[in-house]
């Protein structure tokens, strides 16, 4: 796991984590940003993907985007970007 800060946009890597330490890592983040903040969530995987936006929306965090890593339809990868922002 790492992370980084960039101004108010904060970049979370779990690709190394499983389900549901994915969930908790990002959540532990979300409860360290400033409200309105933008995280980029870096994850592997068809279950992350599903679960860590939905368990971001049902604490109220808005989704904002969802996409892989490299858009390359030719060479598909399993990791993708999910963008959330904190809410109050």
């Amino acid at each position: 796991m790492s992370e980084q800060k960039e101004g108010e946009r904060y970049f979370l890597d779990i690709t190394g984590e499983t389900c549901p330490m994915t969930f908790v890592r990002t959540r532990l983040m979300l409860d360290r940003i400033p409200a309105g903040a933008l995280l980029t969530v870096r994850l592997k995987g068809r279950e992350p993907l599903n679960g860590v936006p939905r368990s971001a929306a049902a604490l109220g965090h808005a989704v904002l985007a969802r996409e892989p890593e490299s858009p390359d339809h030719a060479m598909p990868s399993d990791v993708w970007l999910v963008t959330l922002r904190k809410t109050g």
